[in-house]
């Protein structure tokens, strides 16, 4: 269990208004745990507003509480505003103050503010700061401040940090993946998540458009370094052939990270002409954080990413490979 940090949980008991925020293009943890928080602090009898950058992504619609996330900046202020000081910022699960968005300068000027994380390299850019490196996903770390707290989980707020906790450790997949949760994975089933229920919803409900996507993106394979490295992409021409967006590439880098002989799966998202995505997956002991971090970006040892600006995938793809190899041969990554 992550102890949560003291000064959190008196400033969760004192304020009677939070605004809570994630990273932009949140996933499943991010959305998960801060649905959830926001659930647990209304049972507290306190006051929630959930702000995105963008609407919540389709395939996560389905989580209760998703259609209260709200995308006008101007609701917030006016939350803000009406708090009259009894208030606070939480940022979940995201490891930089980059990654707040468009709005972070903001959004961090509300004080005092929380950061609930579990990437490694997360600085701490909050007033408070409880970063749980060994959690293996925030979703585990807000069950633990709603153990600590003495707060009761209600059905709808198991399944949302069910669902964080699944996706976030790739189905209980990933090296993270500790006994603590499989405890926590079993207290929210308890508690009245699902898991076969949501699993049909998170990994059965694929359009056909995105089948399509699959079959063009895996088509883009290539391999290097003795089959130990394994790259794909996806453009934006792509997407537009295949009528889909970018919620559509959810989990695609798990097929080639799949593949026997590969340690390391890249996976190179063109999300406009010159801004390239990249998702970097490793698997066992390999350790591609230090990478990312080459190239600003960050995450965990077994999952990590960046951003590219002004070039290409085939330069981008040249950039990362150096590193890459370097590290395969020897053993860091």
């Amino acid at each position: 269990m992550a102890q949560p940090d003291k000064e959190i949980i008196r400033i969760v008991r004192d304020k009677g208004h939070f605004v809570l925020c994630t990273h932009y293009n949140p996933d499943g943890d991010a959305l998960g745990s801060l649905l959830a928080l926001a659930d647990i602090l209304e049972n507290m009898g306190k006051k929630a507003l959930c702000f995105l950058e963008a609407p919540v992504p389709a395939m996560y619609r389905f989580l209760p509480g998703s259609g209260r996330a709200q995308i006008d900046i101007d609701k917030v202020r006016e939350f803000i505003r009406a708090a009259a000081g009894d208030i606070a910022l939480i940022v979940l699960d995201c490891g930089d103050s980059k990654r707040v968005g468009k709005y972070g300068a903001e959004l961090l000027d509300c004080h005092p503010s929380l950061v609930i994380d579990h990437h490694h390299g997360n600085p701490g850019f909050c007033d408070c700061n409880w970063i749980a490196h060994d959690s293996a996903a925030t979703g585990e770390m807000i069950f633990d401040l709603a153990q600590a707290m003495g707060v009761k989980l209600s059905p709808q707020a198991a399944e949302c940090l069910y669902v964080a906790i699944s996706t976030d450790t790739g189905s209980f997949h990933y090296a993270a993946t500790s006994s603590h949760t499989f405890n926590v994975a079993a207290e929210l089933v308890r508690s009245g998540a699902d898991p076969a229920a949501l699993a049909n919803k998170l990994y059965n409900n694929y359009s056909l458009g995105r089948l399509r996507l699959l079959r063009e993106v895996l088509d883009t394979l290539e391999m290097f370094e003795k089959e130990r490295i394994a790259v794909i992409r996806v453009s934006r021409s792509m997407r537009d052939r295949t009528f889909t967006t970018m919620e559509d590439i959810e989990h695609f880098i798990n097929f080639p990270r799949a593949i026997q002989s590969v340690r390391v799966a890249v996976f190179l998202k063109e999300i406009e002409p010159g801004h390239i995505s990249v998702s970097l997956r490793a698997k066992g002991r390999c350790d591609v954080s230090a990478i990312a971090a080459h190239f600003a970006g960050g995450g965990h040892k077994n999952a990590s990413g960046c951003t590219m600006w002004l070039a290409s995938m085939d330069e981008v793809r040249d950039a990362l490979l150096p590193h890459l190899i370097a590290g395969v041969r020897s053993k860091k990554v």
